[in-house]
């Protein structure tokens, strides 16, 4: 088992995925929001990894293991990022 630390807190859950996946960290976000057209709103805490499907579908893997699948169709991401961390790491 792998062991990731973040910039604060304890460590993160490893990632144990399909490999034609590829994951990025996400690890200086405390936590993002996606908005839907019909004002719904999808937040996610301490989220890790990100993977951006072919589809524009996000899969999320979140600071306690779960894992989200946020479909495409929002209109606005938005994000908080931990203390002296960039606001934009892409």
């Amino acid at each position: 088992m792998t062991t990731t630390y973040g910039l604060i807190g304890p460590p993160l859950p490893s990632l144990t995925n399909n490999p034609n996946l590829a994951f990025s960290s996400l690890e200086t976000e405390k936590f993002r929001v996606y908005e839907y057209p019909n004002d719904t709103f999808v937040r996610i805490d301490n989220p890790q990894y990100l993977h951006v499907s072919k589809s524009g579908g996000h899969r999320v893997l979140d600071g306690a293991g779960v894992a989200h699948y946020i479909p495409e169709g929002w209109y606005h991401l938005y994000w908080e990022v931990k203390e002296g961390a960039p606001a934009f790491s892409f």
